[in-house]
């Protein structure tokens, strides 16, 4: 019964009345999918791995208290805040949604959310990669706390499928969006210390885990070492600044990174899914917008901030 109550209580975290709509700036901020884009696609030029961080940024965000801007805010005095916590060190192009936040306050001052323009960064991120596009519900709020202890709470890449069932459920997604959710990882960069124990002491009978490829165990293992560069690491997958489904092909083939994304074959229905993905880009693509749309729905502030960085 505690661990029931538990989960209700995380998911009630996740919920509040708020009404988001397509529209919702048609009046007070017409300009702000422009601005947004605008200020996506500035980065993106100078910088291929922008898209990729904000679209991680946005996941990290929806996951702890909801798509309430929380992991923008800066640590204070004593309070450590989000963007400090250990999962969310390597988060990284702040600066665009800074850059983003200043073109759409001279617009329209005091009117736009940080949350809003981090979704729509977020979709803009998929669009310039050649993903999908879609429309963003926008009317969220932003949340004055940001806890670094709260990041535990993010799924971990060493998680297994009933753990991650459970993240998504307490946040009330479904497998289908977790498989369709976890396809993000067609775009960015890994540390190896995300892998690291797939590839070194994997367990007391062998030292990599058997159900890698070995010859990309082995490629994995150069790049990799047990003392590696603090900074090692490698692509997600091999065209890694493309928005495809390639990432499911690669589960099949055994060369995806994560132990999280290994776990998506150990359930008939995650199974089906990712096969389906891997066969399909139209399906996968489909899936990943209607999720997309659902995970970003999930709210939780109380304000709109002046600054991203800072409360009001």
């Amino acid at each position: 019964m505690s661990a029931l109550l538990a989960s209700l209580l995380i998911f009630s975290l996740f919920t509040s009345a708020t009404s988001l709509s397509s529209n919702y700036y048609a009046k007070t901020c017409p300009n702000v999918e422009s601005l947004v884009r605008k200020a996506v696609r500035d980065a993106a030029t100078s910088d291929k791995k922008v898209p990729a961080a904000l679209l991680r940024m946005h996941f990290h965000d929806c996951f702890i208290r909801g798509c309430d801007a929380s992991v923008l805010l800066d640590s204070k005095g004593k309070n450590k805040a989000e963007k400090d916590g250990p999962p969310n060190i390597s988060l990284h192009a702040f600066y665009v949604i800074d850059n983003a936040k200043k073109a759409v306050e001279s617009a329209c001052p005091g009117i736009v959310s940080c949350a809003d323009i981090l979704a729509l960064a977020a979709r803009d991120s998929v669009v310039l990669s050649g993903g999908p596009s879609w429309d963003v519900p926008k009317g969220r709020k932003d949340g004055r706390t940001s806890l670094a202890s709260e990041t535990l709470q993010l799924p971990f890449p060493t998680f297994n499928i009933s753990q991650l069932q459970k993240s998504f459920a307490q946040r009330g997604l479904s497998l289908d969006d977790l498989v369709a959710l976890s396809g993000g990882h067609t775009l960015g960069f890994s540390h190896c210390s995300s892998f690291k124990s797939r590839i070194h002491n994997f367990n007391s009978v062998t030292d990599v885990d058997p159900s890698l490829n070995p010859s990309f165990a082995a490629s994995l293992k150069k790049i990799c070492p047990v003392k590696n560069a603090k900074n090692a690491g490698v692509p997600m997958d091999p065209s890694s600044t493309s928005f495809d489904n390639k990432y499911y092909k690669l589960i099949f083939q055994k060369k995806v990174l994560f132990s999280s994304d290994k776990a998506l074959l150990d359930l008939p229905k995650t199974r089906n899914l990712a096969a389906k993905f891997a066969g399909s880009k139209y399906a996968f693509t489909n899936a990943f917008v209607n999720s997309m749309i659902k995970m970003s729905s999930i709210t939780g502030g109380q304000e709109v901030r002046k600054k991203c960085r800072v409360v009001n």
